[in-house]
């Protein structure tokens, strides 16, 4: 029976044991971290001995800790027997890879690499087909820095599959990064496309592994050939070796590539065409040219004929705006051609090319009554779909405005408003709308549609709307507008083209009122006004008495950004550039060029380390 004093003996003693137990968990913590403190500083003996007493009691929590540190300290005796006292508890039944693994690398730190090795083949005798086991394996080689082993794993489960696209990837990554270009390429090319690894996949791992090192690009162009003269009908290759000609810069090369698998494949066309587009984004007019008259020499039944001749006026038309030498000539050569395609599709009326029609008569042949012209005929036409009609309005609207038909312009800018609710072509006429009653200097009309515009849905239009109520808010002072009236006219002759009397005009505001917030404003507009001119000494001069005057208030980021651009893309200054760039994101990180500044210097820095 017990008794009172019995029981709280049997309590005390439960208490004791509970507390007891508790200090020795609290222990062994704190021998295990002095342990792993000791084996930092290098102490290892001490280290190795406070953990062979933990793992003579708690073996799996601290036995990797030990195992490293007893090959730390080059205790290779213990480090073998330590491993092999682990394997050899686990049967036949239930031992895995990793124990093998673990097994080699202990070998291996030891010096016995005979040994090491038979622990690595033997992992591979795992290996069964399984995706998961097969990855998993491979990892653990690439993790302890045998990649021939985990290449030889990706190699053994294709056997075991007989499905040669399947680790691509994977074993091409790997040669890569041995050095053996040759063979990462054959294990990338093996059998593709396929869901493993497609052409544009193909493309980026050929981009990481070879920038334009043009060495590389020959190898494997080299390898390319080859494979398509093994397997002439595999279209993939003839991609990826197209591709390379891009790279390369041999825009001749790669059009010649896809002309040949077209006619190999009697194709119809659709290859060269994305050949011509993909010319086109690169600014390569004239090859893009080219393709697109293969398209067209195949014949008028075919199905890309009409498109490959209407796309083929839009890179001409591109081509003529980026080239700042044109002539007349050029122009009314371009003109010519287009109203040739019209006359035999003039149901492309209703298309993008007569918006080009028109811009190219307004915009380069000084003859805004004809490009008006074009813009009507194809309001007028009853096919035009609702997305173009807009685009002719707001067009015609701004042409309207070339000629100094103020009324005309706001008219049918609100057309476009009234008809396009809840579009963002809505949004672009109330801003065209807004803009147009600023210049006339009605700026509380200007004020009223831009607070509307400042919460749009397209940034774009939010941003610019932004900027001119910012413009007009902070320069009017105590209700008088007369110095911005003056500057929203001038800012109308500007977009008129009507450059010598828009400067005089600043000028006069500057002379007038010299301390006005518009000072800032004057100066970026002359900067305007040279850039326009491609006087770019002249516009990185304002630029910088905006940036070192005007930094800033609300255009300083502007002026930065314009002059990294200047050196950029005019000056191809990159050094120069790329300074601009990271002022502009360093100094004004909540400017809306930030991002694209950003890309700027991406591409910067890799045209410095190709």
């Amino acid at each position: 029976m017990n008794t009172p004093g019995t029981m709280t003996l049997v309590k005390r003693g439960f208490a004791f044991l509970l507390f007891s137990l508790a200090g020795s968990s609290v222990w062994a913590q704190r021998t295990a971290a002095d342990a792993r403190q000791l084996a930092i500083d290098k102490n290892y003996d001490k280290a190795i001995e406070i953990y062979g007493e933990l793992y003579a009691t708690a073996p799996d929590s601290v036995y990797a800790d030990y195992l490293n540190t007893l090959l730390e300290a080059k205790k290779c005796k213990q480090a073998e027997k330590l491993v092999e006292k682990k394997a050899a508890s686990y049967t036949q039944m239930t031992r895995q890879p990793d124990m093998n693994l673990e097994l080699g690398i202990v070998y291996d730190r030891c010096g016995k690499p005979d040994k090491a090795k038979i622990q690595y083949d033997s992992i591979l005798t795992f290996l069964n087909g399984d995706d998961i086991l097969t990855t998993n394996i491979a990892k653990a080689f690439t993790d302890a820095g045998k990649d021939d082993y985990a290449i030889r794993t990706y190699e053994r489960a294709l056997q075991l599959l007989g499905n040669p696209p399947m680790y691509g990837r994977q074993l091409a990554t790997l040669y890569a990064k041995g050095g053996n270009l040759d063979k990462a390429i054959d294990a990338m090319l093996r059998g593709g496309p396929s869901i493993f690894l497609t052409a544009d996949n193909a493309k980026e791992m050929l981009l990481e592994m070879l920038g334009t090192d043009p060495k590389k690009l020959q190898q494997v162009q080299k390898v390319l050939v080859r494979k398509i003269n093994e397997e002439p009908a595999n279209n993939y290759y003839g991609e990826i070796l197209t591709w390379i000609y891009t790279q390369k810069n041999d825009w001749e090369g790669a059009l010649i590539q896809i002309e040949a698998i077209d006619a190999r494949n009697m194709e119809t066309g659709k290859r060269v065409m994305d050949f011509a587009r993909v010319a086109v984004a690169a600014r390569q007019y004239d090859i893009a040219g080219k393709a697109f008259d293969e398209i067209v020499a195949k014949g008028k039944d075919l199905p890309y004929y009409i498109m490959a001749k209407s796309e083929k006026l839009a890179a001409a038309y591109a081509q003529l705006e980026a080239n700042h030498a044109r002539t007349p000539q050029d122009v009314a050569t371009l003109a010519a051609l287009y109203d040739s395609f019209l006359v035999e599709f003039p149901k492309h009326y209703t298309q993008k090319t007569a918006a080009d029609f028109a811009a190219l008569h307004a915009l380069y042949g000084n003859n805004v009554k004809k490009g008006i012209e074009i813009l009507k005929k194809s309001i007028a036409e009853p096919d035009t779909r609702r997305n173009m009609m807009a685009q002719f309005k707001l067009q015609l609207g701004d042409y309207y405005l070339l000629q100094g038909r103020i009324w005309d312009a706001s008219l049918t800018y609100s057309q476009v408003e009234k008809d396009f609710k809840q579009d963002v072509m809505a949004e672009d006429a109330r801003f065209r709308n807004a803009r147009l009653a600023f210049y006339r200097g009605d700026f509380d009309l200007a004020q009223k549609q831009l607070g509307i515009l400042k919460s749009g849905t397209s940034n774009l239009i939010s941003n610019d709307a932004i900027d001119l109520s910012v413009l007009i808010t902070e320069n009017v002072e105590d209700s008088v507008t007369y110095p911005l009236q003056r500057f929203a006219y001038a800012g109308l002759l500007l977009y008129q083209n009507k450059d010598k009397e828009a400067e005089l005009l600043i000028d006069s505001i500057a002379q007038a009122a010299p301390k006005h917030p518009l000072t800032d404003d004057i100066v970026m507009m002359h900067a305007t006004l040279a850039i326009k001119h491609r006087d770019f000494p002249a516009a990185l001069k304002y630029l910088k008495v905006v940036m070192e005057k005007h930094g800033q208030d609300v255009l300083g980021d502007d002026a930065v950004f314009k002059t990294a651009e200047i050196y950029d893309t005019e000056l191809n200054q990159k050094a120069e550039a790329k300074k601009y760039y990271e002022q502009l994101i360093i100094d004004y990180p909540g400017s809306t060029y930030v991002q694209t500044a950003r890309q700027k210097l991406e591409a910067i820095n890799a045209q410095h380390t190709q």
